[in-house]
């Protein structure tokens, strides 16, 4: 059969903003619903569009005369070939509906039919309202009052309805029938009621969209705002920094004669907001943030757990931590700091150079016990070859000072090291313990217990592996000595003379 649907099809396009490949298929689901209905299958239905009428086919297969099982699967070759005249046995072919057919439909099909077209187009409605208001969460969309339910506010937005939850309206703020009213989108979500849009107009980003639409350095990135923080209806503060040296951020968004900024805060109702410069620098990102108030010095007391002292005026201490301490509690949250504001009278009384002493040193504790640890073991040497390291702790040595205690022949007996690793092993440790050295200041290479003996001490470098060290009473008598280090045998001809000129 074929149905002129043009005009319902132009209707749909008009009335519901859905485009002809929609509304096909929701025709289709509409025509193949019913037919399932009346016939039990669907199966071998075939619907085509065409300059807006409809046709329906079932796909039948060609049979032998009088040899038709089934009348909606099968067709004798007599009636096959009036509509193909090359139609053969075995082939499958399309026949047209009869338009009585659909005189046979009964009620019960026409009502799902129905059903099914209601609930088509309400989907796709619902899909394609999802897809455009998804793609503007954090955009700004302008209603309509239209009712209000236990505080929360439905704002007409034309074809869709937003709510204005009661706890996304600002305290300043009160709404009549049909004001309007901009907010943000904050959520958008599928309902078995149909497609839910949350508004918003105390989350940050309704300020930071403001400020998009009032300051053009803002919407084109020249300005970019670092963060923004807020207590709707009471306070916002907002830092700000600018990509060109010659564009000053916070004069661009309070505008000339304050024009811009102006616009801002009669959007809000008369909040009050607090434009501030973002600088790297925490010290004076802090002093920033404090404002209105004078800050007169920032004294960080723990950069690890972000911790800083802020010295005002007596006068501006109000100021500085607001009424029921909001500007500081905004301030902590703006620059990630545990801020703490005090008078200079009360700074003087603090001991805060012991203070910050004892900070420093309760930071750099566990760091010093952890390096002391790092340059004691063999295998948490900087730079160590790791399997050196593991085959050292195979053959039971594990600390750099019990491997400066062995001698040559104890070095050559380890297995599965070679010289050379073990000499570069040593060169390692050897630029190590100059470092050491100079930073301790005193050079001392006694064993752990013995004083330094503040007279002159012989010494002498090894012509093997160049350490220093000194030469006791034994080292002169002997005439042989051996190197702490590399276990070098070295010979003194001038021993006996040194001990003469001594005596």
């Amino acid at each position: 059969m074929s149905i002129d649907l043009s005009e319902a099809i132009q209707l749909l396009r008009q009335e519901r903003g859905l485009s002809d490949e929609l509304i096909h298929k929701t025709i289709e689901d509409t025509l193949m619903a019913a037919y399932k209905k009346r016939f039990g299958t669907d199966d071998n239905l075939e619907i085509r569009f065409e300059d807006g009428r409809v046709s329906m086919f079932e796909r039948r297969t060609v049979v032998e005369q009088d040899d038709v099982y089934s009348e909606r699967y099968e067709i004798e070759i007599e009636e096959a070939r009036k509509l193909n005249s090359n139609a053969d046995v075995g082939d499958e072919i399309l026949v047209p509906v009869d338009t009585g057919e659909l005189t046979r439909f009964s009620r019960q099909s026409v009502q799902l039919a129905k059903q099914t077209a209601r609930h088509s187009i309400k989907e796709i409605q619902k899909d394609s309202l999802f897809s455009e208001f998804k793609d503007k969460i954090g955009e700004i969309v302008i209603g309509y009052y239209q009712r209000e339910r236990n505080g929360d506010i439905f704002v007409d937005l034309g074809r869709v309805e937003g709510k204005l939850a009661r706890k996304y309206q600002s305290s300043r703020e009160t709404y009549h029938l049909n004001d309007r009213i901009k907010a943000l989108i904050r959520e958008v979500n599928k309902t078995p009621a149909g497609l839910q849009i949350v508004l918003s107009r105390t989350d940050p980003d309704f300020v930071r969209a403001i400020f998009e639409l009032e300051v053009p350095e803002v919407y084109d990135k020249t300005i970019e705002i670092y963060k923004i923080v807020r207590e709707a209806g009471s306070r916002t503060k907002l830092a700000v920094y600018s990509n060109r040296d010659d564009v000053d951020p916070v004069g661009a968004c309070v505008g000339l004669k304050g024009v811009r900024i102006q616009a801002v805060i009669k959007e809000l109702e008369g909040e009050k907001i607090d434009i501030l410069k973002y600088d790297p620098d925490p010290a004076r990102f802090i002093k920033n943030a404090l404002s209105p108030a004078e800050v007169r010095d920032v004294i960080i007391l723990n950069e690890k757990s972000r911790k800083a002292l802020a010295v005002v005026s007596d006068n501006v201490l109000s100021l500085a931590i607001g009424k029921q301490g909001l500007n500081v509690r905004l301030a902590n949250k703006l620059t990630d700091w545990m801020i703490d504001v005090k008078t200079e009278s009360q700074f003087a009384e603090m001991d805060i150079a012991a203070e910050a002493r004892q900070a420093v040193l309760d930071i750099f504790k566990e760091d010093d016990e952890v390096a002391e640890e790092e340059i004691s073991r063999i295998a948490e040497l900087p730079g160590v070859d790791s399997e050196v390291a593991r085959a050292l702790l195979d053959n039971g040595v594990e600390y750099i000072a019990d491997f400066l205690d062995l001698s040559r022949e104890e070095l050559d007996a380890m297995e599965n090291v070679s010289g050379e690793q073990l000499e570069t092993l040593r060169n390692l440790i050897g630029e190590l313990v100059e470092i050491q050295e100079e930073e301790g200041g005193d050079e001392y290479d006694g064993e752990e217990g013995d004083a330094p003996e503040e007279e002159a001490v012989d010494e002498i470098e090894c012509p093997e592996c160049g350490t220093k060290f000194a030469l006791d009473e034994d080292g002169y008598s002997a005439g042989i000595i051996r190197c702490p280090s590399c276990g070098a045998e070295l010979e003194l001809s001038f021993e006996k003379e040194e001990e003469e000129q001594g005596e």
